[in-house]
């Protein structure tokens, strides 16, 4: 067979059903392999789309997503979302074409080091230069991408190397179970938490993984332990539980920093430096546990206390078995500070009549069409922290949003990726005006394939969160305003369906009829923005902690 027959049945043993991408005149071996294959390729039209649609689909299943393209001007569209799945921890296989290396008539032509371009951005970048190496690399690959952190990988294909035959066969599926920590640092964990006078339960983004949520779950029940989730560990445990204190959508000064301020021991659980820090320590603060796949990278801001490594699952069981829930255990304040998030946040403006809409209304409004199991994929603008805030995630990865490279662009691609991985789930893209219409030309590839997807475009004609940050440190409103094109006649033009929100109240039936009726809805919110100014400037710098 030839080298691309061999990728292609490579792939198909790892379980791969679809890849991602645009293909090119380097790729036509590997795209004629994959004509008879059973998996099935998603035309996109654009490269970084179709590695958003990759990490989506990667982060949802624990399965490697994969994405093609050519070589040079296709192949660097993938730098943003491969470093997009490196920070977010998402598993990546990145493929891209090559001219032929043995012999080539056309000089430098689009040649660029595609893999020294990759190399820093993945974790395992690599050309072919022998079709007999194909079945030991796919495996590697897999294997690295896979293993924790998730992140992307790379291999360049080049065209006379993929049309070249050879004769080897794909190699075996393997799974490795990580190991768990030594008993004597579970010990130490479990006695800091048994001898602690209000110990606190914070959920990271390495926690948010298919194999370690029954665990924390589990946790979280028996210990009685009070808990709170970073930005991308939303969901793990059911927000709605009577011990959650939200999420922590800023890194300091909110409600949520009451709770964190007063605790005296803090386990960490699934904390990567690449997100966002959900607290600032400080040498007066509490004690904080690291509990992880990998050891903590100190920093100023993060310098935990002791550190419980390895697989985090196995951990958190052994931790659940040694620490008995204490009567010394002073829950009581946290009770408080959860009735005042309950009032402060959750419960704030969300019955608003103004119009537009304020930020908080319209995420209430959309909690309340979606279905505990309903997916939202948010691009990266002022709307992300405010849902990060304000809306309860019921179940895990039910709220995509990358609060690592934080990256505008991603939304509706992750949404396209997340319905392809989960068709019988219910998927709403929230995008501002700004990401939207930096891939907005995906609503073709939505709607080719007929998916039933919701797209709501939140409207301020501007850069808003760079406006927020412009204000906050003084400056006058200066060259972040724009115009819009009609977005209901936009969606239209792709053949989708277009509705715009003209009044207060209107959201939540909206998207619950275009849930209904099905096919590519994309409906257009205006937001009014000033209450980022009322809230995170004024609100919260005035703030008193409970009692």
């Amino acid at each position: 067979m030839r080298t691309s027959d061999l990728l292609v049945r490579a792939l198909e043993s790892e379980g791969v059903e679809h890849i991602f991408g645009i293909p090119g005149e380097e790729n036509l071996d590997l795209l004629d392999s994959l004509r008879e294959s059973s998996i099935k390729l998603v035309l996109t039209r654009h490269e970084q789309a179709a590695g958003f649609m990759a990490a989506a689909y990667g982060r949802l299943t624990g399965r490697t997503g994969v994405c093609l393209s050519t070589l040079g001007p296709g192949a660097t569209n993938f730098t943003t979302s491969a470093s997009y799945a490196l920070l977010g921890g998402m598993p990546v296989l990145f493929i891209t074409g090559q001219k032929p290396i043995r012999k080539s008539k056309q000089g430098r032509f689009q040649i660029i080091d595609v893999v020294r371009m990759m190399e820093p951005i993945t974790k395992f970048a690599r050309q072919i230069v022998d079709g007999n190496n194909v079945a030991h690399l796919v495996r590697e690959c897999f294997r690295i991408a896979e293993s924790e952190k998730p992140g992307p990988v790379h291999l360049e294909l080049p065209e006379d190397i993929a049309a070249e035959n050879v004769d080897r066969a794909p190699f075996d599926r393997t799974v490795v179970a990580p190991p768990g920590a030594s008993q004597a640092a579970l010990a130490r964990a479990a006695d800091l938490l048994e001898k602690a006078k209000r110990p606190l339960l914070a959920i990271a983004s390495g926690a948010n993984r298919r194999q370690t949520f029954p665990a924390i779950r589990s946790f979280v029940e028996q210990s009685g332990m009070y808990f709170f989730a970073t930005q991308m560990g939303k969901g793990v445990v059911d927000e709605r539980h009577p011990h959650c204190l939200g999420t922590a959508a800023l890194s300091n000064d909110d409600y949520l920093h009451c709770a964190i301020d007063r605790a005296d021991v803090i386990m960490l659980v699934g904390h990567d430096v690449s997100e966002k820090p959900p607290f600032l320590m400080h040498e007066n603060g509490p004690t904080v546990i690291h509990l992880a796949f990998d050891p903590a990278q100190m920093d100023d801001v993060y310098f935990p206390h002791h550190e419980v490594i390895g697989c985090i699952a196995a951990n958190v069981n052994e931790l659940a078995r040694l620490v008995e829930p204490s009567d010394g255990w002073d829950n009581a304040y946290f009770g408080r500070v959860r009735a005042e998030i309950e009032r402060q946040v959750y419960g704030e403006k969300s019955d608003s009549q103004l119009f537009p809409n304020v930020p908080q209304r319209i995420v209430y409004d959309i909690r309340q069409a979606m279905p505990s199991d309903g997916i939202l994929s948010l691009d990266n603008g002022m709307y992300k922290i405010w849902f990060a805030r304000n809306y309860r995630a019921h179940e895990p990865n039910t709220m995509l949003l990358d609060n690592a490279l934080a990256t505008m662009g991603a939304g509706l691609p992750g949404a396209i990726g997340a319905k392809i991985a989960l068709p019988e789930r219910d998927v709403v893209a929230i995008c501002g005006d700004g990401g939207f219409m930096m891939n907005s030309q995906e609503l073709e590839t939505a709607v080719r394939l007929g998916l039933d997807l919701v797209v709501i475009v939140l409207r301020d004609d501007g850069y808003g969160m760079i406006k927020w940050k412009q204000a906050g440190a003084g400056f006058e409103n200066f060259g972040l305003e724009f115009g819009n094109p009609d977005f209901v006649r936009y969606a239209e033009s792709y053949g989708a369906k277009g509705t715009r929100i003209t009044a207060t109240g209107e959201l939540t039936a909206t998207l619950e009829r275009c849930f209904q009726q099905g096919g590519v809805q994309l409906i257009e919110v205006p937001v009014d923005y000033s209450e980022n100014e009322a809230v995170f400037f004024e609100q919260l710098r005035n703030k008193t902690c409970v009692l």
